[in-house]
């Protein structure tokens, strides 16, 4: 049974930080709502106390029972955590005088204490808090402290429960991990061994118990969600295993048949289905962003469902959920209200009636990544940029039609051609092409031209939850644009996006 630290989520917006951080030091955790508390504590060897947008003086604070946890498992409160338990003792929490956000130095700090062994005076700390600790029990050692933060860190005597005012979390903390990795290995005593290769083995091991010799359905995506689920579960399951890769008209140039030979390469028993004029058809005169999300969406449920009829006894329901779209479903504040309708197998309706399987579910996207290096995944598949659900339906601004798809495969294969032929693909997170209803006058030869205006996008970002535009060189930028105006009929005219993820989206629709 995997070793593992519980989070409990206050609604900070640095939760899943703290998680991404113990993850890195190969130990296994899991964020629970504040009010979700697990049942089961046999795992657990620590627990965390997140943040929060909320002050322990509101009457709305949350403010759950910690007695299942105190004295149990090692106790750290991050923040909110550690003004929570400050309170809980007695102690004095209020508006600090001088609000703390962004950097702080640490003026005092006992590193006798095995929170804090191995970090330096001075270390630079990220705060972001407006309420301070400023009566502490008696039952408090303060252990750290900062120019205008007297109580930085603490420990309550006699019991293996700490707190500190800072987000050792945020890249901006300099010695973060180093505190982190002293709570779980020194404190809590946790071994780092949750690797790519012991997740492989461990979740193959459970799926053949889970699943036994049942049938497995799997819609595949070409994207890494879905190809790495689909490896587990070949390496679980073998041939009960049947994958179905639907082409729906707004895949990428030759994308179609070059992810179907991949597939096939990787030992899948995977059939692919071109049913591109069914969603043409399903998309005729819709210009609504949602609109044509849920054409395509409901479309694909029906091909889905059909060729899945075509084969007998499947029992289950494999898709390619990672944890953030867990996370996001039982969040402190519910799943949120602006989510896009375009999961596409995550979006099959009940009539179905199969049983579902998630081996990814506990996976964050970089890990998943890890995980298909760890079997030896090819990168072609490995390093995919993250291509949308509706494809290129939501890259063609407006109405649908197969001369639109045409132009834009067109133009978005010369802009990705580019860059890998530059080197500068996998230097990218996310890149693509849109067509825009804008037309512009242009000349060519000695004609006048009055064509579409297409945008080139190309992002950095670790997770997509932020994104910042690529800095592509500007010969890169003019090569691709003359190459765009000169072999792309239909187009006299490439800009490029240079807004970042806030305020702009990563796509455009």
């Amino acid at each position: 049974m995997e070793e593992m630290i519980l989070i409990l989520d206050f609604g900070s917006q640095y939760t899943q930080l703290i998680a991404r951080r113990i993850r890195e030091l190969n130990v296994y955790c899991e964020i629970h709502p504040y009010n979700k508390i697990p049942q089961t504590t046999k795992q657990i060897k620590g627990v965390i106390l997140s943040g929060s947008p909320f002050s322990v003086r509101d009457k709305e604070a949350p403010k759950p029972p910690l007695d299942v946890f105190r004295n149990q498992f090692p106790l750290l409160g991050v923040c909110y955590g550690a003004q929570y338990l400050a309170e809980l003792e007695g102690g004095e929490v209020l508006p600090s005088e001088i609000r703390e956000y962004g950097r702080a130095n640490l003026s005092f700090l006992n590193t006798e204490n095995p929170l804090l062994k191995g970090m330096n005076l001075g270390s630079q700390v990220w705060m972001s808090h407006g309420d301070t600790i400023l009566k502490t029990p008696e039952s408090f050692e303060i252990i750290a402290s900062t120019k205008d933060v007297a109580v930085g860190g603490f420990k309550i005597k006699g019991e293996p429960t700490y707190g500190i005012q800072f987000h050792p979390e945020v890249y901006h903390s300099e010695e973060g991990t180093k505190l982190l990795k002293n709570f779980l290995v020194d404190i809590c005593d946790v071994s780092q061994s949750w690797t790519p290769d012991s997740f492989v083995d461990q979740t193959v091991s459970n799926l053949k118990t889970q699943l036994g010799k049942d049938k497995v359905i799997l819609g595949l995506s070409g994207g890494v969600d879905s190809s790495v689920a689909a490896l587990l579960l070949h390496q679980a399951i073998g041939e009960n295993l049947h994958c179905i890769f639907v082409n729906n008209g707004l895949l990428r140039k030759n994308e179609f048949q070059e992810v179907l030979d991949s597939y096939h390469n990787m030992g899948l028993n995977v059939k692919g289905v071109d049913d591109s004029e069914k969603f043409y058809a399903a998309l005729k005169g819709i210009s609504d962003p949602e609109e044509k999300r849920k054409a395509i969406g409901k479309t694909f449920i029906e091909v889905f469902d059909q060729e899945a009829h075509r084969i007998e006894d499947v029992k289950w329901l494999a898709q390619g959920t990672i944890y953030p779209d867990v996370i996001e479903s039982i969040s402190v504040n519910g799943p949120s209200a602006t989510i896009k309708s375009h999961h596409n197998v995550g979006g099959l309706p009940d009539f179905m009636k199969l049983k579902v399987v998630e081996p990814l579910k506990s996976l964050f996207k970089d890990e998943v990544r890890r995980v298909g290096k760890a079997m030896n995944m090819k990168p072609a598949l490995l390093n995919r940029h993250p291509f949308p659900g509706p494809g290129l339906g939501i890259r063609i601004l407006g109405d649908v039609t197969p001369e639109k798809v045409r132009v834009l495969q067109e133009v978005d294969f010369i802009f990705i051609q580019a860059l890998k032929e530059h080197k500068l693909y996998d230097q990218v997170w996310q890149a693509g092409a849109i067509l825009t209803p804008i037309q512009a006058v242009g000349v060519m030869g000695d004609e006048r031209t009055y064509e579409n205006v297409v945008a080139l996008r190309a992002v950095s970002s670790t997770d997509g939850m932020t994104a910042d535009w690529v800095h592509l060189p500007y010969e890169f930028l003019a090569e691709v644009s003359n190459s765009i105006i000169n072999r792309v009929k239909g187009v006299n005219r490439v800009v490029y996006d240079i807004s970042s993820k806030p305020p702009a989206t990563i796509e455009w629709e």
